[in-house]
């Protein structure tokens, strides 16, 4: 609606994964730098962590499409509140097991099936990665137990795979709590919000993705939308999307302070509502 007045080729602030609007911050590098040293070294688990709306799952995709092809096949579960068994059975599908076989099937049947994939996968020059997104939704400690144990295919198995898990903070102290799980994640990536300066980038490398040639915020409208948004990418896209359309249809050239208050104060009406 807002792109023409603002001289825009596409949507700037689309909760999407869309590479190009990717942004390169210090924390997203440095968890992308980490998880690919997690699965190229064969490290076995990791955890990616960060607040609702950091963009985790966006950082899985980036990572996904940055491996070379032989870190295949790359199983991303988004719906993890299963059972133990329905699980493995998801999982050994995933990996290439016939789903008609895995039907019905009993525990040792499926983990057998998940042995054989993931030899199978290796056997032709592959490494499966499992991403586990959402993680911390899943209620059962018996899943915990049973990636634990799905890692020692690693150990026992000399197999390579490895397992990564997307989810906020409150993981990490169930899985403190776990502890031999907690003992098999070599790496863990925390993702933080944005400084005002990381923010402020942000915003200009979207607009400029969007194609925009010149200023659309001035400096009063950028402090209040990092201080509405605490730095967390998702709620500096709603603003910011909020406030180009305010814009518009005030006729502005710019986006002012009042403006990007205003929008901050109705999005935070509708969340008390």
């Amino acid at each position: 609606m807002y792109e023409q007045h603002w001289q825009l080729a596409d949507h700037p602030f689309e909760n999407n994964s869309d590479p190009r609007f990717f942004f390169r911050s210090e924390t997203h590098e440095a968890a992308l730098l980490k998880m690919r040293y997690l699965i190229e070294n064969n490290k076995g688990a990791g955890i990616l962590a960060g607040a609702t709306g950091m963009g985790k799952t966006y950082v899985a995709g980036m990572l996904a499409a940055d491996l070379p092809e032989n870190f295949a096949p790359l199983v991303h579960i988004v719906f993890p509140q299963m059972s133990s068994a329905e699980l493995l059975a998801y999982l050994a599908v995933e990996l290439g097991a016939d789903e008609q076989q895995i039907c019905g099937a009993g525990l040792d049947v499926i983990v057998r099936r998940i042995q054989q994939q993931l030899a199978a996968a290796n056997e032709r020059g592959q490494q499966p990665v499992i991403l586990i997104d959402e993680a911390h939704t899943i209620d059962d400690p018996s899943v915990f137990a049973t990636l634990r144990l799905l890692l020692n295919f690693q150990e026992q198995g000399h197999m390579k795979f490895t397992l990564i898990f997307l989810a906020q903070h409150s993981l990490l102290s169930r899985i403190r709590r776990l502890g031999e799980l907690e003992e098999r994640l070599t790496v863990n990536c925390l993702l933080q919000p944005f400084s005002f300066d990381e923010t402020v980038a942000y915003i200009q490398h979207r607009l400029q993705a969007a194609g925009a040639s010149e200023p659309v915020f001035d400096a009063e409208s950028l402090e209040t939308i990092f201080v509405e948004s605490g730095g967390i990418p998702r709620k500096i896209n709603r603003l910011a999307d909020l406030a180009l359309l305010v814009g518009y249809a005030d006729d502005s050239r710019t986006i002012s302070r009042p403006q990007a208050e205003a929008v901050a104060e109705e999005v935070a009406g509708l969340v008390s509502y």
